[in-house]
């Protein structure tokens, strides 16, 4: 009888887990994804299979970019991206295992690596933590890029698909952000006027994939790396500029 109730209490652990982590997540994002009436561009650019990078421009204070993008990209391609995610989802080993199972993953260098060896497709923020909680009046200017995205590119022959996200800056009166390296080195939060995110009008675009033939060996190449990084750094800039002169209006 025992074996026959830990048995069950296993399944209805796993039935619970599979709700709570994956039912409610895309219930609520499907509910985002109309309240922001996301449209998608480019999508074809997206591979059926093997690993691939996504290199998105990273805003909102909220980090709502991240999982509206995550699930854009399973709805349009039907593969579940890995996120390399804030900090904040790694100071307990609770928040750690949810992590991992949405498909969040701590941004190192090792676990980009593992990923991309798996052919997953990894979305990686070349700004971090200070392009999502920079201040609003800062919208739509790209602060600087990490260059650990074209490293990984470099070494594993993943391709790099450049992303615009028009919107996610809207949602969120970003005010400032705070730096507490007191409990975590470099942990940075917002300070957002609003809790509710407003409710703009998002497009995602997905440019054309970038190949680099380069072999592994030229990730320590610190200037040509630097400059990849830069380059594709303007890409994303000039496409946002582009896209916001194309837009009417923010809200509606």
């Amino acid at each position: 009888m025992a074996i026959i109730y830990w048995g069950m209490a296993d399944s209805y652990e796993k039935i619970f887990e599979k709700m709570l982590l994956r039912k409610v997540p895309n219930y609520f994002l499907e509910l985002m994804r109309k309240y922001f009436r996301v449209q998608v561009e480019g999508a074809e650019h997206l591979p059926k299979r093997g690993p691939a990078i996504i290199a998105p421009n990273h805003s909102g204070a909220s980090g709502l970019d991240a999982m509206i993008l995550m699930h854009e990209i399973e709805r349009s391609c039907g593969r579940l991206p890995r996120v390399m995610t804030h900090r904040f989802w790694f100071m307990t080993k609770h928040l750690s295992l949810t992590a991992n199972k949405l498909g969040f993953i701590k941004a190192t260098t090792e676990n980009g690596m593992r990923q991309l060896e798996k052919n997953h497709i990894m979305v990686l923020f070349p700004e971090g933590e200070k392009g999502n909680f920079k201040p609003s009046i800062k919208a739509y200017q790209l602060q600087e890029f990490k260059r650990g995205f074209v490293r990984l590119a470099i070494k594993t022959g993943a391709p790099i698909i450049p992303t615009v996200i028009i919107g996610a800056e809207e949602t969120h009166i970003n005010l400032s952000q705070f730096k507490l390296t007191k409990y975590m080195p470099g942990l940075l939060i917002p300070l957002p006027l609003n809790f509710i995110p407003l409710p703009s009008k998002w497009k995602i675009k997905f440019l054309p994939p970038l190949y680099l033939p380069y072999k592994p060996t030229a990730a320590n190449d610190t200037e040509l790396v630097r400059e990849i990084t830069d380059d594709i750094r303007e890409q994303i800039q000039e496409r946002l500029r582009s896209e916001i002169k194309k837009r009417k209006k923010i809200f509606f």
